[in-house]
């Protein structure tokens, strides 16, 4: 790799929630993952010692926020903080999935903004610039100071909706406020899009799915959607629309939380044909369902990376 702007050769580092994607990124690169011990003593306190120095080099963390959250984003920040004090000359801290990023606004009273207080964690901890995947939120790139790649899998899932030519399919969303990037994917497939209507009980306050914007009669629908952690809303939304007619019915999203409930539930829902998600979070042997297609990041990322290691645009690769 070639010096650029100052900044030396690439240097991939792998946090423990990231472990596989940063293999496949390295992979993809051809670079090696630098070593680094990450030791937790008995009171549960992190401690990270890298293998050799990155005195002035290009600098590449990746860490997605899953679970366990904190000790991963303690993780992450500590790591930051070592490279910083080891004087990286540029970090760059890769985290796919963002947590507390539905915590974007105050919406009650007497509540916190933590996604605002995570970008300025990392930035405090050391990182120059950042990279992410979808985003819960558009706003929260204004919430970091440092400049970062704000990326999304829309390209890989939609791409392969498109490979499976599937006929007389809608697009649909779990709830209105992913109307916006469910109308892209549709635009993007050539075919039309409906909404499942929420309303909130007045007693109790919880959305339940109450019907169906647009037509889903003996159509697929490809329910989308940027995150599923219980999968209810999913679940709900696919029993609305195929009690309004539709035929199969396809998941796709970035995130895949999958706490076990939803896994149980997607597994024994008769009318789900498949679930297709992606690997910005780990998903272990025992969440992955017979009907589960997982797409990588990796090559996004690790084209993002080399890009932004020379200088060369990454708009370009989506014709921005």
């Amino acid at each position: 790799m070639g010096r650029m702007y100052g900044y030396g050769d690439i240097r991939l580092f792998a946090g423990s929630g990231s472990q596989d994607l940063a293999k496949e990124i390295s992979e993809y690169l051809s670079v090696p993952i630098s070593g680094h011990d990450l030791v937790e003593f008995q009171n549960e306190n992190l401690f990270v010692r890298l293998h050799g120095s990155v005195r002035g080099q290009d600098v590449y963390l990746i860490q997605s926020m899953g679970p366990p959250v904190h000790r991963n984003l303690m993780e992450l920040l500590i790591t930051i903080d070592t490279l910083k004090r080891d004087s990286a000359g540029r970090i760059t801290a890769v985290f796919p999935y963002m947590a507390y990023a539905r915590s974007d606004k105050k919406d009650q009273p007497r509540v916190p903004i933590t996604a605002r207080l995570v970008a300025d964690m990392i930035e405090v901890a050391g990182a120059d610039r950042y990279m992410t995947i979808d985003l819960h939120a558009g706003q929260i790139q204004g919430f970091f100071s440092i400049p970062g790649d704000v990326l999304t899998a829309f390209h890989i899932l939609s791409d392969y909706f498109l490979d499976k030519k599937l006929d007389n399919v809608v697009v649909a969303t779990a709830d209105l406020g992913f109307a916006k990037k469910g109308r892209n994917f549709a635009a993007k497939l050539g075919v039309p899009l409906a909404f499942i209507e929420k309303r909130r009980k007045a007693d109790d306050g919880k959305a339940s799915a109450t019907t169906v914007i647009g037509d889903v009669k003996d159509k697929d629908v490809i329910m989308v959607d940027d995150e599923v952690l219980t999968g209810g809303s999913m679940l709900e939304a696919a029993s609305i629309v195929r009690a309004h007619g539709a035929r199969d019915v396809y998941f796709s999203f970035t995130h895949a939380l999958l706490i076990s409930p939803a896994l149980d539930e997607m597994a024994s829902h008769s009318g789900i044909r498949e679930i297709v998600t992606t690997n910005t979070l780990p998903i272990p042997q025992e969440k992955i369902l017979p009907n589960m297609t997982i797409l990588s990041i990796a090559p996004l990322l690790g084209e993002v990376i080399l890009r932004a290691h020379e200088g060369r645009s990454v708009g370009e690769m989506f014709n921005e």
